[in-house]
């Protein structure tokens, strides 16, 4: 990395954390949370990881993402969407489901962006 592990950004030691867990090869059942993992990753990166990702379920594991990103959101087998807004005028689940079921909801925010997404 060519820098001390200390002044790593939360992004960035996020990703060490998770190539760490990629590399072992047993891994089952365990369940990963990342917040926001495609913050700072270009297009490519973005979809290099969902890739990843995908490797990490279709071994047995649980993969929880809070993120932002409509290619995430998308890529998603199943979404809880928080809103309506953010802060103190959110944090009520506004709909859940496939991301096709969320696009169909006209309450979601995420939906309305994430049915262009879908077409």
């Amino acid at each position: 990395l060519g820098q001390q592990a200390t002044t790593l950004s939360g992004g960035e030691a996020q990703r060490v954390k998770l190539s760490t867990e990629l590399s072992k090869m047993n891994t089952r059942k365990t369940l990963y949370i990342l917040d926001e993992p495609t913050t700072g990753l270009h297009f490519e990166d973005i979809r290099i990881l969902l890739k990843v990702l995908q490797q990490l379920v279709d071994r047995g594991n649980t993969v929880l993402i809070i993120e932002h990103n409509m290619d995430v959101i998308k890529s998603s087998d199943w979404v809880i969407d928080l809103g309506p807004e953010g802060g103190d005028e959110g944090g009520e689940i506004i709909t859940c489901g496939t991301p096709e079921m969320v696009a169909e909801n006209k309450k979601s925010y995420t939906g309305h962006f994430l049915k262009d997404m879908l077409k």
